[in-house]
């Protein structure tokens, strides 16, 4: 037969589970999502916003860390900055914007983007341009690497105008990243 615990017993239990519990909470985390962005394809970066809104649909704060090549779909095609000879290169060797994104997989000699936008657009999903504008209206927030903005030559003149957009070290992403209850690096 086992014992029934006594009062004190039951009290110290119960003290060790409340300090487990409060540890556990303190080290959770916010309830916020740190989404890395490195790929500059369409499909990439509209799965990314995606999971943005779809996060943000219950009610997590997002935060998008842009860097690399994925830094081109945040450029505004009318916005003009000044840039160096190499600068300019890679201005034009890089999508002017997120309409000029290839896809990851069946380019389909420059076809591919227009093909599955357009089949999108037969399915109803929403563009990756709509995505972005929502995202802005849902309080995601985007920043870019500005590492990543010196190497490529993109200049802030040049990228979109966004609500919640800013441009950090990798060090804040590292912050986000550690704050936050979920992180993805796509």
């Amino acid at each position: 037969m086992s014992e029934t615990p006594s009062l004190l017993e039951m009290q110290q239990a119960i003290e060790q589970l409340s300090a487990r519990v409060e540890t556990i909470e303190r080290n959770a985390g916010d309830n916020r999502l740190a989404l890395g962005v490195m790929s500059g394809n369409l499909d990439t970066t509209i799965a990314a916003f995606i999971i943005a809104l779809g996060a943000t649909a219950y009610d997590i704060e997002v935060d998008m860390f842009y860097t690399f090549w994925a830094v081109a779909a945040l450029r505004d095609p009318k916005k003009k900055a000044k840039k160096n000879f190499m600068e300019k290169m890679f201005g034009r060797m890089l999508p002017g914007s997120s309409m000029s994104l290839p896809l990851s997989k069946m380019q389909m000699c420059g076809m591919g983007p227009r093909m599955i936008r357009s089949v999108m657009k037969k399915h109803g999903v929403k563009s990756l341009e709509q995505l972005m504008k929502e995202a802005g209206e849902s309080g995601v927030r985007i920043h870019i690497c500005e590492m990543s903005m010196g190497v490529m030559g993109f200049k802030e003149e040049e990228m979109i105008d966004y609500p919640n957009l800013d441009y950090v070290g990798v060090g804040t992403f590292i912050q986000l990243m550690g704050e936050a209850k979920q992180a993805f690096f796509l």
